[in-house]
């Protein structure tokens, strides 16, 4: 069991010894990232991973997002089961232009509001958010698919025209 830092996990393995006195200045060229599990608290030595495509960090302790804001390359984020509150704002997310899957579920957030603030994610096709205290809320998923346009699936749910155009209801010849 891990309670520390990805770089603090990646330098203590015996058979990586050999990488551990450039391991900081190869995090640049780091594509893929997964460290589920490790209850890691911290990901501060992420935002030098710029090549990054795919981050797992499943799973862990981790509250803060922000050290993920240098990796604009990110293709996939998946932060399920962490201690994460609230999210970044506007900024962060209108940075991530790539960013298409993102799992989120399985955290602490609360407020829709905050939520939303994945609207300026530019090319977000599938989010999780189930199993979090906002997913009880009334009206989250109607909020969610009209707040965040390119959005494509909800906590593994295909987002359907009518719930995306209010109080619309397909004529019955059109519907699947």
């Amino acid at each position: 069991m891990f309670h520390g830092t990805i770089t603090e996990e990646l330098t203590s393995h015996e058979e990586w010894s050999h990488y551990n006195e450039n391991i900081i200045e190869d995090q640049k060229d780091f594509v893929y990232v997964k460290f589920n599990g490790l209850h890691l608290k911290s990901m501060e030595n992420l935002q030098s991973c710029i090549s990054l495509r795919v981050c797992i960090l499943s799973n862990n302790f981790i509250t803060d997002i922000h050290p993920l804001q240098s990796c604009i390359k990110l293709v996939k984020l998946d932060l399920h089961g962490n201690q994460i509150k609230s999210l970044p704002d506007t900024k962060f997310w209108s940075g991530l232009k790539k960013l298409k899957l993102l799992y989120l579920h399985d955290n602490g957030f609360v407020k829709l509001k905050n939520i939303c603030m994945l609207s300026a994610c530019p090319s977000l096709i599938a989010l999780t958010m189930f199993d979090c205290p906002v997913s009880l809320k009334k009206g989250y998923r109607h909020v969610l698919v009209n707040s965040i346009w390119p959005l494509k699936a909800l906590d593994y749910h295909v987002i359907s025209d009518e719930e995306i155009i209010q109080n619309w209801h397909l004529p019955e010849r059109f519907k699947s």
